[in-house]
């Protein structure tokens, strides 16, 4: 059900996206990692506003994306929480200890479906240095599970007439930053630090590629 009705939405919405976001997507490596996705994997990316969600959608269209959403989400009035329930949306309760959506992330992974995540946890401030420390929820799941990890990094300049960009980075390998003798707090705070500096990269990529 959650899958037909992703597919419905994007099908629908396909011209919106096509003349509000405009969206150009750039690659690392196409090689390694393009907009198809085969096999179970999170897929990473820095946060803008809320239509990064809307054009990670349309980034990996192929591919169910169950994304971590913030409870904020799901508190609103009128239809927005039921339709992000219907996408499959994982609630995350940013005030609580309970760290139930990691194993519904986990779950959705070992049955070969994709998880999107927003490690920055909200939306900078103006004046924040971007990207937010990063939150452990991917380097949690992505411990849990050993899948591909594939960063994305979002320019966020929708509605513009310029397209916005969007680089696609190739998959991290959790295993990779991790090892025997860390300490669980250790491993965790590793990764998410890997995590952080390719996103900042990527950012750095497309910039350059930006002034060419």
């Amino acid at each position: 059900m959650i899958a037909f009705f992703n597919w419905f939405t994007k099908i629908t919405g396909w011209p919106a996206y096509r003349i509000l976001f405009r969206t150009k997507v750039l690659f690392e490596d196409r090689e390694k990692q393009g907009r198809r996705i085969h096999g179970p994997a999170i897929v990473i990316s820095n946060h803008t506003s809320v239509f990064d969600y809307a054009v990670m959608l349309f980034v990996f269209y192929s591919r169910t994306l169950r994304t971590q959403m913030a409870e904020v989400l799901f508190r609103k009035k009128g239809p927005l929480p039921l339709f992000l329930k219907c996408m499959g949306g994982i609630y995350v309760d940013r005030d609580s200890h309970d760290f139930g959506f990691i194993e519904k992330s986990a779950r959705i992974l070992r049955k070969g479906g994709v998880v999107l995540i927003f490690p920055e946890s909200r939306i900078p401030l103006p004046e924040e240095e971007r990207p937010l420390p990063f939150v452990p929820s991917a380097a949690l799941a992505a411990l849990e599970t050993n899948v591909p990890v594939i960063p994305v990094f979002t320019n966020g300049s929708y509605f513009n007439k310029k397209p916005a960009r969007v680089i696609v980075g190739t998959p991290l390998n959790p295993a990779e930053y991790v090892r025997p003798e860390m300490t669980e707090a250790e491993k965790i705070e590793s990764v998410t630090a890997a995590f952080r500096e390719k996103i900042t990269r990527l950012g750095e990529e497309l910039n350059e590629r930006e002034k060419r």
